[in-house]
């Protein structure tokens, strides 16, 4: 079921971020955490995976596709980090928000459904 909420959060949130702001991958992220049963553990890490994923492969595309000009450049701003270093650092604040998200659903359900009234 993991893998499922993954593959949803990668979906979902590229489709979420094509029309709204940067954000909507938070918010996928705690629809998701509140409709699939997981631990907290378990949902942070979900979102983590699927938000660096989702994050870092955008990022490394970009900076594929201009040959590596813009990462370089950002690099040099934050203290000459490489270009692919930043589509790491990308990825995992990405990571980051999208793991926060899904422990939030997941917490938001634990309060609004305590455990035993049904799925």
């Amino acid at each position: 079921m993991r893998i499922t909420v993954c593959v949803l959060l990668i979906v979902l949130g590229a489709i979420a971020q094509s029309f709204l702001p940067w954000f909507s991958l938070g918010l996928v992220a705690v629809v998701l955490g509140f409709g699939f049963r997981q631990t907290a553990l378990q949902a942070f890490i979900t979102g983590l995976v699927g938000g660096f994923l989702l994050w870092a492969g955008y990022a490394g595309y970009l900076h594929f596709l201009n040959e590596g000009i813009l990462g370089d450049r950002m690099g040099r701003l934050f203290g000459g980090v490489g270009g692919w270093a930043i589509v790491g650092i990308t990825g995992l604040l990405g990571g980051l928000l999208a793991g926060v998200g899904c422990w939030t659903g997941q917490a938001l359900r634990r309060v609004v459904r305590p455990h035993g009234t049904g799925y």
